[in-house]
């Protein structure tokens, strides 16, 4: 369980770690988790809009728009038909979409979004920090909630296990709804105990009009200048996290509202007072926007086979920047895959880390994937948080999932996927600027490490199921 500040919150690791111990017995072979990706013959993928489902002729339309390069829709119905089948949850099409690069930028967006709140607000996040930043969401929280703007929070229990109890029982005063996230203590919890099943969800809903999802917690870690505007230092003298969000606006918010509302249910959490959580939405933007959620109630991860199916459909390039990357064998035989039919397969991966099982754990499939054409790159000066991709130029996405064995199978996780070739110049520009600050993996480098190495790798395999 990857946690900023100091890394793993120790008292958690262990409970994680003891759990494997009696757990890893049984897991000597690893399950499949996604469904038969063979392409299914379904009809043309259809879209929905601010007043519910478009016609055939107004999707195709739109999916021509924004084909890249004005080519006919061939490309991006090759990415939707399976992911349609695979996820369920429509396309929406209406959307106004903001990229938003590390913390000091989406914090300014978040409390600007929390400012100017009138009915309600909805957070869910796996880390809140009792730190400056984590103070001032609080305030910002509590003077909401006096000015009669009811605010409900999901917090993840082992996430928020080094935040001392003062700091909700502060919240809770103010007439703020919290809700423990599959508490560790067993007596308190509200159904079946789950310790190994937690919330990496991060997400705020302001009003049901305002969304923002992607990998970043609530902790002054963040609070150090962007690294993409050249300052990486934070003001503790520590590096700067490299992390990434998407604001919405737009009918998809109602999806996430629902999502939001389901893990509430789910977890007992108290009857909601009556707010509007479903306002009328208009059309706000040109995007088209599926939300994914997915959680180990499910038979497989949603989001990681939507991610399969379309590195599976890639023509031109497969680019993946991810914080935590300890690849199932299904990633590892679609990339490779893709790399073999001439697919530009680029990694962007950590060279600095805050998980140093996981860190190695990954890096011992370095040589296989750089023999198998992918491309590999460390990101330097910053502790890398990302988690998105983008795939042909057209495919992006956003959100809390990692390439990792807990993010598929163990965690709630959350992730937006937005079509079309303008949202893809945007990451592209991100991708390219993050290039450009990362030194390449050669195999001949790679081949060249030490026995230290080697050995921590091996170690670290073998924990990687339960990291």
């Amino acid at each position: 369980m990857k946690s900023p500040g100091n890394g793993l919150h120790l008292r958690a690791w262990l409970a994680l770690l003891l759990l494997g111990l009696l757990g890893i017995a049984g897991c000597s072979s690893l399950p499949t988790i996604v469904p038969d990706l063979a392409r299914p013959s379904d009809p043309p993928v259809q879209l929905t809009g601010a007043r519910g489902p478009l016609s055939a002729a107004q999707s195709k339309a739109i999916l021509a728009r924004l084909e890249k390069r004005g080519q006919d829709v061939s490309l991006l119905d090759r990415h939707l038909a399976l992911e349609e089948a695979i996820v369920g949850s429509p396309l929406i099409t209406g959307n106004q979409v903001r990229l938003l690069q590390d913390g000091p930028a989406t914090y300014r967006a978040m409390l600007a979004a929390i400012l100017a709140a009138r009915d309600h607000i909805n957070l869910e996040t796996y880390i809140l920090d009792d730190d400056e930043i984590g103070q001032q969401f609080a305030q910002a929280l509590i003077d909401k909630q006096q000015q009669g703007v009811q605010v409900h929070l999901i917090r993840d229990s082992v996430g928020t296990l080094g935040t001392p109890a003062a700091f909700f029982k502060r919240l809770s005063d103010s007439g703020i709804e919290v809700l423990e996230f599959n508490p560790m203590n067993p007596l308190v919890a509200r159904k079946v105990w789950a310790l190994n099943q937690r919330d990496h969800r991060k997400l705020l809903i302001v009003d049901g009009h305002t969304a923002f999802l992607g990998g970043i917690n609530i902790s002054s870690v963040y609070s150090g200048s962007s690294p993409l505007l050249g300052s990486q230092a934070r003001s503790d003298g520590g590096l700067a996290w490299r992390d990434t969000d998407l604001q919405l606006r737009g009918p998809v918010v109602a999806e996430f509202q629902k999502l939001f509302l389901a893990t509430w249910e789910s977890q007992k959490g108290p009857p909601l007072q009556a707010k509007n959580y479903f306002p009328r939405l208009e059309s706000s933007g040109p995007e088209v926007v599926r939300a994914i959620a997915s959680s180990p109630d499910e038979p497989y991860s949603l989001i990681y086979a939507t991610l399969l199916s379309a590195i599976g459909s890639a023509e031109t390039s497969v680019y993946l920047t991810n914080a935590y990357f300890v690849p199932d064998p299904q990633l590892l035989a679609a990339l490779e895959a893709a790399a073999r039919r001439g697919v530009d397969v680029t990694l962007i991966l950590p060279s600095k880390t805050d998980s140093w099982l996981v860190f190695h754990a990954g890096r011992g499939y370095y040589a296989q994937l750089l023999r198998g054409g992918v491309k590999i790159y460390e990101r330097r000066g910053v502790i890398l948080h990302s988690k998105t991709a983008l795939i042909d130029g057209v495919w992006a996405t956003v959100g809390s999932t990692n390439l990792d064995w807990r993010s598929f199978l163990h965690n709630y996780e959350l992730n937006a996927v937005v079509l079309g070739a303008e949202f893809g110049k945007q990451m592209q520009a991100m991708f390219d600027t993050d290039l450009a600050a990362s030194d390449a993996i050669t195999l001949e480098q790679w081949n060249r490490r030490g026995l230290d190495l080697r050995l921590q790798e091996l170690f670290a395999r073998a924990w990687e199921y339960w990291l």
